[in-house]
């Protein structure tokens, strides 16, 4: 884990790094919002648990903590989950019918402390709304991103992530060239199947995020990301389609190769 820093008022990101050999570290961000109905996005890697408890505890009383956002399954966002539940009695879990199921695979959440969301849902978390989106790419069919209506935030899951030689706290502190080489990169390797899409069809997700209008992009896996910034990601995310395809286990250098000098 790395130290806690925030990215707006009572909203505090919970840091750490996933090394990717050959490329550079892939951030892992969770996020805590500690105002009104206090609400966690995620809950870090096993690696981490205790390290990140120590931290999410270091920022909020146990018993304070009202909801856990599980944007989908994989182990880097559930990884202190079964913990965090055990030691805050009033929180529940929102999360995706499909990634609820997953995760009681390894452990169950009592039904009543569950409240499922689907893309095209929304939830009022005390005084604020949160709208469910399917975004652009997701390695997990339970995947959703969260749109805060009250303070313009989109927490974006694994899409609009990227990986660096050097992990950063904000977009700006990175070189543009950095980010973008390593956000193709992450954003084809969580979704090979951007290759085979109808580029059409896979604009919808783009536009409808881009719509909202995001102050703030928070992904899983990258820097904050304000205002200005923000809607050049949707640009590069709406080039993924027509980009090589990344196949893993394929030669490394070939696959950068194809990175620096897409096809077409």
């Amino acid at each position: 884990m790395k130290p806690s820093y925030t990215a707006g008022p009572d909203l505090h990101v919970l840091p750490s790094a996933l090394p990717i050999p050959g490329l550079g570290d892939q951030p892992v961000n969770a996020f805590l919002l500690k105002s009104g109905e206090p609400l966690l996005v995620d809950t870090g890697m096993p690696v981490d648990r205790e390290g990140f408890l120590e931290s999410l505890w270091s920022l909020i009383e146990p018993a304070d903590l009202r909801w856990v956002v599980v944007t989908h399954d994989d182990r880097d966002h559930t990884g202190a989950l079964a913990r965090i539940l055990q030691a805050a009695p009033n929180a529940k879990v929102l999360a995706n019918a499909i990634s609820l199921t997953r995760i009681s695979e390894e452990f169950s959440i009592p039904q009543e402390r569950v409240v499922t969301a689907n893309p095209g849902s929304r939830v009022k978390v005390g005084d604020r709304e949160l709208s469910f989106h399917r975004p652009p790419t997701f390695d997990s069919p339970g995947t959703l991103a969260v749109f805060d209506h009250s303070d313009g935030t989109l927490y974006s899951s694994d899409s609009f992530g990227t990986v660096v030689e050097e992990i950063t706290q904000e977009f700006g502190e990175l070189s543009e060239e950095e980010f973008f080489h390593g956000f193709e990169v992450l954003n084809r390797a969580i979704a090979p199947w951007t290759a085979l899409v109808d580029e059409a069809k896979f604009l919808r997700p783009v536009r409808e995020l881009a719509a909202l209008r995001p102050a703030k992009l928070l992904s899983a896996h990258g820097p904050t990301v304000r205002e200005d910034a923000v809607p050049r990601l949707f640009e590069a995310m709406a080039r993924i389609p027509a980009l090589p395809a990344w196949l893993p286990g394929a030669d490394l250098e070939a696959a950068l190769d194809a990175v620096e000098s897409p096809a077409g």
